[in-house]
Order: C-alpha cells, then structure tokens, then sequence
C-alpha cells in the first residue's frame, strides 16, 4: 500500500479533537446539522460530521473506525477497534480491514492508535470516495401529504479494499464498504458491495457487515437474566416477520466480546459487541463480472432515554429513509368486486371525500386472474374511479396458504404462518409476476399485500430462484423487496402487514387483535384508542391501519357491526372520530359508506375536519393519557413547522360530563414562552408555559364525546 494514496489532504480540515455539543435541538431545528467529511491533523485520518453524531477511521496501515462519538451528549459509542466488515468466500474467513495491537478493550486512548497494526491477511484499504448520497430505489412522489427530498441529504463515503497479497486466489476482487450519514439526525447507515473481476465464480457463505466494540450500558458483576443494551438503535432493511420494528429486526445482534477480559461481569457475558448479520446464510454465488450487495444497516444514535424522545427519533428516522410513510389516504375495504357495487362504492367515496377504494378479502376479487376478461373488467373500474379522483386498489394473500408439495417451502419446523409457498418456486415466481402484470394492465394504484414473505427457510433443491437450503432466505427476501420496490418506483400504494417500509411499502397495522373487532361496539372503541396510543411511540399516524367493521368480521354479532349505518350512528360517529382526530386511517370495511343523508353528513363532518388539520394531525403524538376507561384520555399533536403548533385530541369515556385540568407538554411545539389555545373553532385563550414547557388548560368534555385543542403561537 503506498502512503500518498491515502492521504486526506484534498479534504476539509477539522480543527480540534474534542466533539462539541450542539446548541441546537435536532428535533426542533434540523437545519444547522449538515455532513461533512474531514480530514484531520493526522494524515491517514478522516471524519464524517454532521454535529450530532462524528465517526473516525484511520486509513493506514490499514482502513479501521478509531471513534465513533456521540455530540450530543459528548460520550464516545465505541472501546475498541474492530474489523470493519467480515466475510466468508468458499469457506474461508476473511476481515475487511481492522487493526490489531489493542491490549485493553475497556477503553481507546488515542495515542494507542498510532501503533495499532494491520493484519496481512485482511482486505487491504486501498482508497476512498465520498459524494452526496444515492437514491437506493426509485421513489414515484404521488401525493401532496408526502416529503419532496428524496434521496435524502447527506453525504456518503466509501472505503475501497483489495484482497491480501498472500491470497493470489482472491485477486480481481474488490471489495467496497459504504457509508451514509444524513443530515439533520444523528443516522448513519452502512453496507459493503463486492465485485467479482475475477475468472471465477466465488460463493458467499456469510457475512457480517458491521462490529463495533460498544461502550457497555451496564456493568453487573454476576450475570443477569435480562440485559439492558446500549442507548442505540440498530436495525436493517433486511426485516419481515412482524409489524413492529423489534421483531421484524433479524440482523442485529449484542454479543459478548472476547477481546474484553478486563470487564466487570465475572462470566465475560456483557452484550457490548454490536454486530449486524443474516440470520442464515445468505449462501449465494456470485459470478464472474457480477456484484453482490449487502442489505443496509442503520444506527440511529439517542440523547436521551426519555421514552417518548427516542420514539420521535425513531420516526424521524422513517419520515427520512421512508419518506412514503407520509402518503396517508383514506380508504375503504369495498366488499364486493361486482362493477355495480364497487362503482356505488367509488360515487360513495367521492362524495365525502375519502381518496381511495381497495376491493377487500372476501370481495371475490383475484388479482391471480388473468384471464384477458377479468383484466378488462378491472381495467374499467380503475378508469372510473381515476375519473372520479379516488385511487384504486385490491387484496392478495399469500402466505397463510398452500400451493402444493412442489411449491410449498419445504421445512421440517413448518412455516411461520403454518402454510406459505416459496417465493423461489416456480409457482412463487409466477405469483410475483402476476402482480406484476395486472397492476400495469389495470392501473390499479394499490395493493393490500397480506402475508408477506415471513423469512421462511426452504429446503428443497428442486425451485428454480434458490440452489438450497443456505440461500432460500436470502433470494425470497430479494424476490419480495424487488416487487416491493418496483412499486415503489410506479406509484403504488402497498398496505402490507409486516415491517417493509424500508423497502418501500407504506403502511401496516397499527397494533390490533383481528378477533377484537367481534366485541360490542363500545369496547371496540376504546381499545382502538388504546391501539393507536401504544402504536404510536414507534410509528407515525401515516405508518399504521385500524379498522371499522361496518359488516361482520370475525363473527361477534349485531352488537359488534355498525349496519345498519343509520341505526347506530353515534358509534360510527366515535369510529371516525377516533380515527380522524389521530390522523390514523383505518379500513372501512363494507358495501356503503353512508346509507342515509344525516349518516353521509356525520361521514362528511369527520372527514372535513381531518382535511381542515391533515399537516398537524399526520405531525408526530406525544403521549399524554393513556386510555383506560376510567378517566379521560389525551394525545397531542406536535410541529413546529407549522402554524397549528399543536392539537390536543380529548376523549371522555365516562356516561357523565368530565371535568379536568389538562397539563399538556408543549416542547415539542417549538413554543417557550406562551401558547395561544382555542378550543375548537372557538376564541383563542392566551396561557404562559412554566419551566418545563407545559401549559394548564381547563376543559369540560361532555359524557361519551371528545373535544380538542387548537395550540398556535400566540400574536405578537
């Protein structure tokens, strides 16, 4: 390696070692926190910056992160140096990077790096390059609701290795490890891409594309039964098999690290070594001339423990990296695919003003069917609904069912949802196709996908999209994130109930109990306030669905349903409150919207009201009361990039008129001082903030019924 091809001196340069702490609240003000890559006052250094979050490497003798600090806090993340990736080709273990010498992995002096030393049999650095980043798929912008940057700002860089000069039979690899950080919040991302310039074909048993030697979050002596783990949130794009985040996370790991023998817990057990890898595999092969890329794995670095500030990091992450999650119609589950009907349906939609019709399981509706017929028949329904302003869209399952032994994955322990067919079968690949070819025959602009991919293993040998057993999870996961993806990329909505938001789908469910929707009416709603107020410290009111049962759904009788419409129109009414005053759209699932003038107008009333605050309602909650039934219940909407700072959705559950003092946190709103509140449409009131940004209001909520608060920044 030769010393001048590594040098930082075309860079900026940054002065000083020592992080400063932002002035600045992130979450509040974004814009002052832009990425930069620097070099420093040593000469095979560089830094990626972005006033939040600094990640350090030394680049000779060879490529090795040597700091990785959080500023808003001023602590370091990181003990230790570390490969910077990890792979297996044909057998073989290979370290991308590192530096070897460290004697204690308690802590890192700086001093100690100078004399760290490579390992020879380690890919080599052999560069790097940085720019702004790249867009990771095509992103088709088809609502106003949704974000406009995409990509999102930020710079990448990019560290270049060569195989070690002693494997001759590595050469004309070349290995690339990138890196992201974004502006405005403290988010890195990374993955590796390796390239095959060789004559060969090399197999890639496994890898592991991040290690990092992690300060600890706590230090018991003798071992707990549960661990608590370091202040940062690690995920991947590599997810399914869950609608929340936790367990859809497959790739993320907190392990011990046997390099650390001076720690305080007496078995060497503490999870300080955060490592990022597949569950399985991925056991693929890569040909000559062709490329392989890792899944991405991001971390997302928190200032605080405080529940709800680590939630709103969180979305912010997803309103960034997934700014889709921000299209956020309102639809109905049309239960009929007849013309007459969905036609009826789509009239009905367009009268109150929802924007968007999907033909519901249990409608008759196939989009397997390709029959030319059927094709034209949709094909006709989507041009009228487009007339019309409404988006259309239609139902699929596909785990949850059996296709055959032939198409079936093949498991002993069974699949996650007890049936699924290989996505790597013929038949698997023929489904996706399908998919494929009626949406752009039809021009159908949405698609409830239920059952995703669940990473199930297939053994089989026999299915043309996997060689066995070790690849079977990896090529149906990119069989489905393709699909995904190329939605994404042809304006497609994807409500789909499994963690693919990273791989472009829009929505999933918000956290609810398919049989629940079977209890009488009156618990229905406040365990669906109860859904939407746990559903949310993790997702935005865009990112989840609840649901309304104009017709049966999981039995439970008359006393469950809303139909007739106009029988029980002071439930339905609480359904679209709930709904609307969250921002939270659920699935209306019926034949009709309204089935009288007064029930069209109580539909109409809800809707308006939700178009009227639709900025503020789709902003983030925080969470004030939970509900419980036996007091009232309270979250409030925040942003401080608005006018409507604020809006504080109040429900009473009790018989009788419930008054209180709501104490509401406004810190989120931007607001410091004082707060200018209305109650509805009514006169704006004038009310001082104490010194923790919160404000105490009055209100009187009559039995059964919600109110709301307007919150604004007060004139002059």
């Amino acid at each position: 390696m030769i010393f001048e091809e590594l040098r930082t001196v075309k860079l900026p340069r940054l002065s000083g070692n020592r992080p400063s702490r932002p002035k600045d609240d992130w979450l509040l003000r974004p814009e002052p926190f832009r990425t930069g890559v620097y070099g420093t006052e040593h000469p095979h250094e560089l830094v990626m910056d972005n006033g939040l979050i600094r990640r350090t490497w030394r680049l000779f003798p060879n490529a090795a992160t040597v700091a990785f600090d959080n500023l808003m806090t001023s602590e370091t993340i990181i003990r230790g140096v570390k490969p910077e990736a990890l792979i297996r080709l044909n057998g073989i273990d290979y370290e991308i990077g590192g530096l070897k010498g460290q004697a204690e992995y308690g802590y890192l002096r700086r001093e100690w790096v100078d004399a760290l030393t490579a390992n020879q049999d380690a890919f080599q650095c052999t560069g790097y390059e940085t720019g702004p980043i790249k867009e990771r798929f095509p992103y088709r912008r088809v609502s106003e609701t949704e974000a406009a940057v995409w990509p999102p700002p930020g710079m990448s860089l990019t560290l270049h290795f060569a195989p070690p000069e002693r494997a001759k039979e590595l050469k004309g690899l070349v290995l690339s490890v990138h890196y992201e950080m974004y502006d405005g919040l403290p988010l890195l991302a990374k993955w590796f891409s390796l390239r095959n310039g060789s004559e060969r074909a090399w197999r890639i048993d496994s890898f592991t594309s991040e290690m990092l030697a992690v300060v600890e979050w706590e230090s018991p002596v003798e071992t707990p039964d549960r661990w608590d783990y370091p202040n940062i949130d690690v995920e991947s794009d590599y997810a399914f098999q869950g609608m929340t985040r936790k367990k859809a996370n497959r790739t993320t790991c907190w392990l011990p690290d046997p390099d650390y023998t001076s720690q305080v817990n007496y078995d060497c057990l503490t999870p300080l070594l955060l490592v990022s890898k597949p569950p399985l595999g991925p056991g693929v092969t890569l040909p000559p001339g062709e490329a392989f890329d890792t899944f991405r794995t991001f971390e997302l670095v928190h200032d605080s423990t405080d529940r709800e500030r680590k939630g709103l990091a969180q979305k912010r992450m997803y309103r960034v990296l997934a700014p889709w999650v921000e299209d956020n119609p309102i639809f109905m589950h049309v239960m009929s695919d007849g013309a007459d009907e969905v036609r009826a349906a789509i009239d009905q939609c367009a009268e109150v003003g929802f924007e968007m019709v999907i033909l519901s399981f249990g409608s008759g509706f196939d989009m397997e069917n390709d029959d030319p017929a059927y094709i034209k028949r949709m094909k006709e329904l989507a041009d009228y609904a487009h007339r019309k302003g409404i988006r259309i869209g239609g139902y699929s399952l596909l785990a949850s069912r059996t296709i055959g032994a032939e198409e079936d994955v093949v498991n002993p322990n069974g699949a996650y949802y007890v049936h699924a067919p290989c996505l790597g079968s013929r038949w698997g690949r023929g489904y996706l196709q399908k998919m494929r070819t009626f949406l752009e025959r039809t021009g159908f602009d949405a698609l409830e996908h239920d059952g995703s991919y669940a990473g199930d293993i297939c053994g089989s040998t026999e299915h043309p999209g996997h060689i066995g057993r070790e690849d079977s999870q990896w090529m149906q996961w990119r069989a489905i994130t393709d699909f995904y993806k190329w939605c994404r990329g042809s304006g497609v909505y994807l409500n789909v109930p499994d963690w693919y938001f990273l791989n472009g789908s829009n929505k999933t469910g918000m956290g609810y109990r398919e049989v629940n929707w079977a209890l009488p009416r009156e618990r229905q709603l406040i365990l669906a306030r109860q859904n939407i107020f746990d559903g949310t410290w993790e997702k935005t009111p865009g990112m989840g669905w609840m649901f309304v049962p104009l017709m049966p759904y999981h039995g439970g009788g008359a006393e469950a349903i809303l139909e007739p419409l106009s029988e029980h129109l002071d439930d339905y009414a609480s359904h679209l409150a709930n709904n609307f005053a969250s921002g939270v759209q659920a699935i209306y699932r019926g034949r009709r919207l309204f089935d009288t003038e007064e029930t069209k107008r109580v539909v109409r009333r809800w809707v308006d009201f939700y178009k009227t605050y639709r900025p503020i309602l789709d902003s983030d909650m925080i969470h004030v009361r939970r509900p419980d039934g036996r007091d009232y219940d309270c979250i409030l909407h925040v942003n401080p990039r608005l006018a409507h700072r604020g809006l504080a959705v109040v429900h009473n559950p009790l018989d009788g008129p419930l008054r209180t003092t709501l104490r509401l946190p406004l810190y989120y709103t931007g607001l410091t001082d004082a707060a200018s509140i209305r109650e509805r449409e009514g006169t704006p009131v004038f009310y001082e903030l104490d010194r923790t940004f919160h404000a105490e209001v009055p209100v009187t909520v009559a039995g059964k019924s919600m109110t709301w608060l307007v919150i604004e920044k007060p004139e002059g």
